[in-house]
């Protein structure tokens, strides 16, 4: 973002919440938008008349019809890497050639489950997905949410390189009855190889005679899955131009898609570009996606606010926040833009978040009447997840808009320990209820939400080199011990006896 415009947007008067909505009887309707089963109010933010002016100039400035434009079409947008980002294309919307590369893939994918189901590789009562990072996230988040009833199959989703995560996944699966399916856009990352290795071994120690006729892949480099051992009538492959984080429309969906029904899958893709749809054409202040991002950078760059908080109000949900850190902080955490230059200002606000009511006893005493200030984003469904007494769904909705209203509100109070100074903003984002639809308009609501942000900073949000320095240190630990680090390091190496 060119400093005029930060200058700009610090410089902006911050009138109370309570005054915007005294002030204007229509704001609730102003700055909500209803779409795909899905309430985004944005009122209890400190978005203006004046604010939109200025937000809706930068981003014209900052051309975003056309990169949005761009985006769709399947031009470069991600110039370090020199690729396009096609993730949108994998649910229809995009360029007419990654269109129907989606759908041979899905084709071919829709034809794996048919074979699974008929019993070609025996009798599958389990999937173990293993991956890292966005080959992770995504199908964890999706089976978490969805899956809980009438699942076909039991999926665990393992990513983590401790041996005590896979043990944990594989301690209540038959061996004879599981499928491995291996999830790396590269086929290289290191803890994927090494945990999918392991879980080879839990196969043949389990008494398969043949371990990597269970074992599938999912990856950009089908060529590097096949030199590992898998055969090529086992590998849906996915495009390139999908990067990791935003690949759980394409084949890293599989768990999904087999355990919940491949028109559970269709119903996700299809409210994925429901809000495709709706960043493409909607008006910038009616836009859901454009909306969120200017509220983010009038707290980022006009208010200084360097975290945002994200609570789900609904256990169906509670892996939302850890899905929206990688999503987020990948993409948009970086110190130059997009040709090279300094920043020179704040990159993405580091999110975190938790699961209501939960959080409200472990964390809400900071929001409230702590010294920073922090937007918060609720997110609920009018529909509960389960068939228990209504109550415990009325309560969490009671607590979810209570929250809300008492951080905008505040109270005084002759005792300055139990003052609120109150004015402090919040979203809410209504589900009619979780659904494939409208669990696949939220991700991708999220993922404009994150490209815009970009744009309006000025940043490529299509790569991650912030990743990689860790891991070349770590294969120099691996291959040469503590030679050559700096004595802190050296020491913790010597004494874990690398």
């Amino acid at each position: 973002m060119v400093e005029e415009f930060r200058n700009a947007l610090m410089a902006l008067p911050k009138p109370r919440l309570a005054d915007l909505f005294a002030e204007n009887a229509s704001r609730v309707d102003d700055l909500t938008v209803n779409l795909s089963g899905i309430r985004f109010d944005f009122s209890k933010t400190h978005l203006d008349a004046q604010a939109l002016a200025l937000l809706q100039q930068i981003a014209e400035t900052q051309a975003l019809a056309d990169k949005r434009e761009a985006l769709f079409s399947g031009a470069v947008v991600n110039a370090t890497e020199g690729r396009a980002a096609e993730h949108a294309a994998e649910r229809g919307s995009g360029g007419a050639d990654a269109v129907a590369q989606a759908k041979a893939l899905q084709a071919r994918m829709r034809g794996l489950i048919e074979v699974i189901e008929a019993g070609a590789f025996g009798e599958i009562a389990h999937i173990l997905h293993i991956g890292i990072g966005g080959s992770a996230l995504g199908p964890k988040l999706l089976v978490d949410a969805l899956g809980r009833d009438g699942a076909a199959y039991d999926v665990k989703v393992v990513s983590n390189i401790d041996g005590a995560a896979l043990a944990e996944a594989v301690r209540d699966m038959d061996p004879h009855k599981t499928l491995v399916a291996v999830a790396s856009k590269t086929f290289t990352t290191t803890e994927t190889l090494l945990n999918a290795t392991s879980a080879l071994q839990w196969l043949r120690d389990g008494g398969v005679e043949d371990p990597y006729g269970q074992v599938i892949a999912l990856t950009a480099k089908p060529e590097k899955a096949v030199e590992w051992g898998i055969d090529e009538s086992r590998i849906l492959p996915f495009a390139e131009s999908v990067g990791g984080r935003y690949s759980l429309w394409c084949s890293i969906g599989f768990p999904f898609a087999a355990a919940l029904g491949w028109g559970a899958y269709e119903e996700l893709l299809e409210g994925a570009a429901a809000m495709d749809r709706h960043f493409r054409n909607a008006p910038l202040r009616q836009n859901a996606p454009v909306l969120a991002a200017f509220a983010d950078q009038f707290y980022a760059q006009g208010q200084g606010c360097e975290t945002r908080a994200v609570f789900a109000y609904d256990e169906r949900l509670r892996l939302l926040p850890a899905y929206l850190q990688q999503l987020e902080m990948e993409s948009n955490g970086k110190s130059v833009t997009a040709d090279g230059k300094p920043l020179g200002g704040h990159s993405a606000p580091v999110t975190w978040g938790g699961v209501g009511t939960d959080a409200q006893h472990a964390v809400f005493q900071l929001l409230h009447q702590g010294t920073h200030l922090i937007p918060v984003e609720f997110i609920a469904s009018i529909a509960p997840g389960h068939d228990f007494d209504l109550a415990h769904h009325e309560t969490l909705l009671v607590n979810c808009f209570a929250q809300g209203a008492a951080l905008m509100q505040g109270k005084t109070s002759d005792d300055p320990a139990r003052s609120y100074v109150g004015d402090r903003p919040s979203t809410t984002i209504l589900l009619d209820d979780v659904t494939p639809a409208t669990l696949g308009a939220l991700i991708a609501f999220y993922e404009h939400r994150t490209f815009v942000n970009a744009v309006l900073m000025g940043i490529n949000p299509f790569d991650q080199f912030g990743v990689e320095l860790g891991k070349e240190i770590a294969k120099g630990i691996a291959e040469n011990g503590a030679e050559g680090f700096d004595p802190s390091t050296s020491a913790l190496i010597a004494a874990a006896g690398l």
